[in-house]
């Protein structure tokens, strides 16, 4: 179909995904340190806007890297049941004042519309990456249309989708179009009109390998001077959607507090995890390697939850959970991963995907200390 992307591409990076991971993992504690000082006020005025200006850096680094890892369908997704009409309306505002004055920005979500399946960081970064592409489209200005309604596919065509209903996210301007070779490498990946130091040629990229990654597909249509329309079909969710928060879930208040070991090979992270556990109310105990933690565990420390990177060299995380629960039975423990489906974990084992802010760790956590509770409670 037309903009579909090559499939031997992902394959052919799949060596470089955990050095992309890492990148990741790397730039996410960056930012979360420089952001707690900015927000501290450490500094002088100099030094702050260093700072901020390492913030941003940061940020690129990740989405740069997170664009990648989403084309080669192997970027964490945590889809949960997402009402696109309200996320394009919130979305509509940020987006007017990306594209500028010369750029109508039209909104149309059908209402009633069904929840979908999607992840809506990701689905906001893709909206929004449309939006400037479909900006950079029409350099003398034009009309930009972003809608949202229910389709369904009673057959391929030419989508590749199965038989079903579907959330169909379109957005479409009044641009200069593309050509058929244009259109036919639209979603390749690093495939730029855009000329050198304009663009990343990921966008699309990221966009495809979205869609792919949640069950739905991409179609673009576009012709020369009469515009382009993206598709973006997403499968309804089979799940209602959360009342207070369109599926961003918010963190409840931590069950209680207590003493936690925190494992991770790389320093970096887990300082940066360490201040988020300290700001939940735990006492931080740390170990660079899974046989620190168990020499420490050995020992009698006094440990409430264990927290633990999952790629380590040595035993992972999934053997040191294995382990732990030998020597403490019923100890809470999460599993942190940069990867969504980990090999060697119990299905019972809780897991934490990176990079991850605050919010999800405390929520994850709160999950956990009531079985802490109760274990205790039956001892």
């Amino acid at each position: 179909m037309p903009g579909e992307a090559d499939p031997t591409w992902a394959g052919r990076r799949a060596d470089k995904v955990p050095r992309w991971t890492a990148i990741v993992e790397w730039s996410c504690a960056l930012r979360a340190a420089l952001d707690r000082l900015v927000t501290r006020g450490v500094g002088n005025e100099r030094e702050r806007r260093l700072m901020a200006g390492a913030l941003e850096s940061a940020e690129r680094a990740k989405t740069l890297v997170q664009r990648l890892l989403a084309f080669a369908r192997r970027q964490p997704l945590q889809p949960v049941a997402v009402d696109v009409g309200a996320l394009v309306d919130d979305m509509s505002k940020l987006i007017g004042s990306t594209l500028g004055p010369a750029i109508e920005v039209r909104v149309e979500p059908a209402a009633d519309l069904p929840p979908a399946k999607a992840d809506p960081n990701q689905l906001e970064m893709a909206l929004l990456n449309l939006a400037v592409n479909a900006r950079d489209a029409m350099p003398e200005g034009g009309i930009l249309t972003v809608a949202a309604a229910r389709a369904s596919v009673r057959n391929r065509d030419g989508l590749g989708l199965k038989q079903g209903h579907y959330v169909r996210l379109s957005v479409s301007d009044t641009g200069t179009g593309m050509n058929e070779a244009t259109l036919a490498r639209a979603v390749e990946p690093f495939f730029s009109t855009k000329g050198i130091g304009r663009g990343t040629g990921l966008g699309l990229s990221m966009v495809h390998g979205l869609a792919a990654q949640l069950g739905g597909g991409l179609l673009i249509r576009s012709a020369l001077g009469r515009g382009t329309t993206v598709e973006l079909w997403l499968p309804i969710s089979a799940e209602p959607i959360d009342a207070t928060d369109n599926g961003r879930v918010t963190a409840p208040p931590v069950a209680s507090r207590g003493r936690a070991l925190l494992v991770d090979d790389e320093g970096l992270v887990r300082m940066s995890t360490a201040d988020m556990l300290a700001d939940l109310g735990f006492d931080v105990l740390e170990a660079g390697l899974a046989e620190d933690a168990m020499r420490l565990l050995r020992a009698g420390e006094t440990v409430d939850l264990l927290v633990t990177d999952h790629l380590m060299p040595g035993m992972s995380g999934a053997d040191l959970a294995r382990s732990a629960r030998e020597i403490r039975p019923g100890m809470p423990v999460l599993v942190v991963s940069g990867y969504a489906e980990v090999d060697g974990l119990a299905p019972d084992l809780p897991r934490l995907v990176k990079p991850f802010r605050i919010a999800k760790l405390a929520e994850a956590v709160a999950g956990l200390m009531p079985v802490q509770s109760a274990t205790m409670r039956e001892e």
